[in-house]
């Protein structure tokens, strides 16, 4: 059974930072391109971030370039978002995912304060 379980999110004050993980089980980690979205309330659920299998390659929204950072250890079958320069925002609950097929962890509230 495939399972993604994101943990890390929290209530963080704008300018601070926080790094979200993923632990996956049930599939080949290391096969897999992940990603990371978020959805706001009221907005549609957008892509952040994704890396290649062997993180080697990375693509960010625009929004984000220049502050969030995705990563991965395939040894630990655990994908990361280190999350700086936090900004309102920012706010929305952020979602691990596989790729292609996609398939969705249950998400973790990320919650920035003015």
């Amino acid at each position: 059974q495939a399972q993604l379980v994101e943990s890390g999110g929290g209530l963080v004050q704008a300018g601070g930072s926080l790094r979200l993980s993923c632990a996956a089980s049930g599939i080949i980690f290391s096969a897999n391109t992940m990603a990371w979205y978020r959805q706001a309330p009221g907005k549609e659920r957008e892509l952040v971030a994704c890396i290649s299998r062997g993180g080697d390659s990375t693509n960010y929204a625009d929004s984000v370039k220049g502050r969030f950072t995705i990563s991965r250890d395939n040894a630990k079958n655990t994908l990361y978002l280190q999350m700086n320069s936090l900004k309102s925002e920012d706010t929305a609950i952020y979602y691990c995912a596989t790729y292609f097929p996609r398939t969705w962890g249950q998400g973790t509230q990320v919650t920035v304060s003015s």
